[in-house]
């Protein structure tokens, strides 16, 4: 496809329509011999230095100093990486570096532009952070040559960042979620900034766009800050950016909206200095703000900083090739010269480029960097960027209460989730600094609101939530709360995830790219494990019959199946008692994605704490108080895994101990659905010979499944004598009606449960086979009077959901 046709480099933003005065609100620095001579010295000397080896890396396999004339045979095979992002994140690193040997100032480096990585690794192996976690990599010029050439090569560094990069916390793939995980990073964290570099084209992302009212949930008194830098180089792939078409008065406009002080950076002759005088300025108004905060006079609705970094995309890279701009428009976003191993003209191009930058006077004989580039790094290793230990070394484990303390009582009928809110309150007090909750609006409609007891919610530009240490961030973005989640676990502390089921898909794919991150940071020998990625899904399909078809949805169940079986977990804990075990459990865990799945509307409570604390511990059970004889001997399986369908299924065997009892009904509970899986696939599943002590190995099995059924089939396969289960779940089946027709829909219901029974036990029960049409005839006709009375009465039967009963 073709790119955009520009008549210029670096094209300017037409102007706006705003008034001028607007512009009253940028911030005017002096900016002018800013820093020392030496200062400067040292800044342009680091960034030439790192811009040389970004370029290098994603060009050279050999002679990487070009101390001779480039040939063919001194390319890669292959070129990868992106340049365009390069001099832009290497510059901030220079100027973050200057800062930190200055002031001692503790500070983290989030860059949204995930594939710059180029810039990021050269920077890096400058302040000799790589030698650190991978010794091999040596600050000289045995150890700059496995830095360039194993770039973008198997088995080397990847063209984006990751787990494997020291100093990261966010996976550079999927844009959009840097600023939100930066903000979850300092929270908690009060001496903490991060510097969060976003790219334009990034800002063009959803998730970019809710995450900046995240500085509306910093509480200055307890948290750090995040200094957003906005690096407004004007192109994507192909096109120019939305920010690199507005102008300084639609930028101003819209930042000053959200809730910051803009100010620009875009003085390309005294770029160096502009950056510097605006760094400082910026760390001294978030020194203003935090100030206030914890003096006991806060400034309500604070105006934190932001940088515009206004730099021509490949800043410093090849003007021209073959007549097309390069600097300065799309060109130079990937590689800019793809044909240096081919081509005479683009390999000189590349020559030329390489040899601008000087390296024999940024690098000795040894080629280690020269004096005036370490004149910048900070001196102490513990405050290098690369070497921050909240990032590789920074879990707090959780102090969690004996959950059995919040038990309920055996057959009385309890919500999961209020009596999980009890619990999580205890949570909070225990733990008043390293847990939070990340919610969409929705605590409250989950009847979680116990954790708001003891400090309420964190909204800092709400007077009434303001400055009371809330652990409870409620934002109708669950992008940003995934985010904030995400920066939250990563510098160590712990957080959880309730939403509404259907909408937690939302976030899938973020949730699948932290997976990818926390994979390669346990196969990464210097990287400590974090604590776990903890969801509670509720509000579920089959209690959703008063929203509607769009809020029945248990997809990300699916998502969470799809994880390597190293990461993933997914628990449907049958009531109350099971869900407090399983919430216990999961707090503690460290490196999972947990996902765990109930419902806020009361039902029975099947377990005592003490059983349900074995059940949990098994992952499944037989329930001996809904089974004939205790399970023994059975003609037929029945199967619960999520909490209304478990009701069904019990509903189901009390009816059937009336309709049938000549049938023979084993009723089993899971709870860890990850135990279904083929003997060995996963940590947790079942051995053959324990999956058929539970199941039998002959006899027919009826799983009532809350997800969809093809997940289930897929977890099972590889089980033997598969042709004697069925499966019934959800089946996207829905609309506006009751919860027992929820059931229906779906052929879910006590009676479906209870045909497939009698279907399934009359193939080994002569007597019951006498009768099986008969009954299973007058269950459909049940079945069949039950929706006409929900269709007429606009309600099901007020004895529906009433506790079955075996007498």
């Amino acid at each position: 496809m073709p790119g955009q046709i520009i008549s210029q480099a670096n094209p300017p933003a037409e102007p706006s329509q705003i008034p001028n005065d607007i512009l009253n609100l940028a911030v005017k620095l002096k900016t002018e011999n800013y820093l020392s001579a030496e200062e400067l010295k040292g800044v342009q000397h680091f960034r030439r230095a790192a811009d040389y080896i970004a370029a290098a890396m994603i060009f050279l396999k050999d002679n990487i100093l070009v101390e001779r004339d480039l040939t063919p045979d001194d390319i890669k095979p292959r070129l990868l990486g992106h340049w365009g992002t390069c001099p832009g994140l290497t510059m901030v690193y220079a100027h973050l570096n200057r800062i930190i040997r200055k002031t001692g100032l503790d500070a983290l480096y989030v860059i949204g532009p995930g594939h710059g990585a180029p810039a990021i690794l050269s920077a890096l192996w400058l302040e000799d952070s790589m030698s650190v976690f991978l010794p091999e990599i040596t600050r000289d010029y045995e150890g700059l040559s496995k830095l360039v050439s194993r770039f973008s090569a198997p088995g080397g560094f990847p063209s984006h960042i990751n787990a494997e990069t020291p100093g990261a916390i966010h996976e550079g793939g999927e844009l959009g979620y840097a600023l939100s995980v930066s903000f979850g990073a300092v929270m908690d964290n009060p001496d903490l900034v991060v510097c969060c570099v976003i790219g334009d084209g990034e800002a063009e992302t959803g998730p970019t766009a809710t995450a900046w009212h995240a500085n509306k949930y910093i509480d200055p008194a307890e948290s750090g800050a995040v200094l957003p830098i906005v690096h407004v180089n004007g192109f994507k792939i192909s096109e120019r950016t939305i920010f690199g078409v507005m102008d300084d008065k639609e930028l101003v406009s819209l930042f000053s909206g959200y809730g910051y002080q803009v100010r620009f950076v875009e003085d390309l002759p005294n770029i160096d200095n502009d950056l510097a005088a605006s760094i400082e300025w910026a760390l001294a108004e978030i020194k203003k703000i935090q100030t206030a905060a914890r003096s006991g006079k806060p400034i309500l609705k604070p105006q934190w900083p932001i940088l515009i970094l206004r730099t021509p995309k490949g800043l410093g890279g090849p003007k021209k090739i073959h007549g097309k701009f390069i600097e300065g428009s799309f060109h130079s976003h990937q590689v800019p010269l793809p044909a240096a191993k081919t081509s005479d003209e683009e390999r000189n191009a590349l020559q030329e480029w390489l040899r601008s930058y000087k390296p024999e006077e940024l690098f000795d004989k040894d080629g280690k960097p020269k004096p005036e580039i370490l004149s910048i790094i900070p001196e102490v290793n513990k405050k290098k960027l690369g070497q921050r230990r909240e990032v590789f070394n920074g879990y707090i484990p959780l102090k969690t209460p004996e959950w059995k303390k919040y038990g309920v009582e055996k057959g009385s009928q309890q919500s999961c989730m209020k009596v999980t809110g009890e619990y999580l309150k205890g949570v909070i007090d225990e733990n008043p600094k390293t847990f939070r909750m990340f919610s969409p609006d929705e605590i409250c409609s989950n009847k979680l609101d116990a954790v708001l007891g003891p400090s309420g919610r964190n909204f800092q530009w709400d007077p009434e939530s303001s400055g009371h240490g809330g652990r409870v961030i409620e934002i109708l973005s669950e992008h940003t709360c995934q985010g904030m989640m995400q920066g939250y676990t990563l510098t160590g502390r712990t957080g959880l995830f309730p939403s509404y089921e259907a909408f937690l898909g939302i976030v899938q794919t973020m949730m699948v790219q932290y997976t990818k991150f926390v994979k390669m940071g346990s196969e990464t020998k210097w990287r400590q494990p974090c604590g776990s990625l903890n969801y509670i899904e509720t509000s579920t399909w089959a209690r959703q019959e008063h929203n509607g078809f769009s809020h029945q949805n248990p997809a990300f169940i699916g998502a969470v199946l799809n994880l390597k079986p190293k990461f993933g977990r997914v628990y449907l804990p049958p009531d109350a008692n099971c869900f407090l075990s399983t919430v216990a459990h999961c707090l503690r865990a460290k490196n999972y994605i947990n996902l765990m799945v109930g419902s806020k509307q009361p039902t029975p409570v099947w377990l005592s704490p003490e059983e349900a604390d074995k059940h949990c511990i098994a992952g499944a059970s037989v329930w001996k108080f809904a089974s004939t004889d205790d399970g023994v001997n059975p003609d037929v399986v029945l199967v619960g895994i999520g909490v209304e369908v478990t009701f069904e299924v019990i509903a189901a065997a009390s009816l059937l101990r009336k309709l049938t009892p000549e049938l023979r009904v084993r009723v089993v509970n899971v709870t860890d659905l990850m135990i279904l899986s083929a003997s060995g696939s996963h940590p947790h599943s079942l051995s053959d010979d324990a999956f058929e002590t539970l199941f039998t190995n002959d006899r027919a099995v009826h799983f009532n499944y809350h997800g969809y059924p093809i997940e289930l089939q897929g977890l099972l396969w590889g089980r033997r004598n598969l042709d004697r289960i069925t499966i019934a779940g959800y089946s996207e089946e829905g609309t506006t009606t009751s919860p027992f027709d929820m059931m229906l829909c779906n052929h879910t219901s006590r009676f479906d449960v209870a045909k497939a029974a009698i279907q399934g036990g009359a193939k080994v029960n002569p007597k019951l086979a006498v009768s099986a049409h008969e009954v299973c005839s007058y269950l459909e006709h049940l079945s069949k009077k039950e929706k006409e009375y929900i269709y007429k009465e606009g309600k099901d039967h007020d004895d529906t959901f009433a506790t079955p009963n075996f007498d």
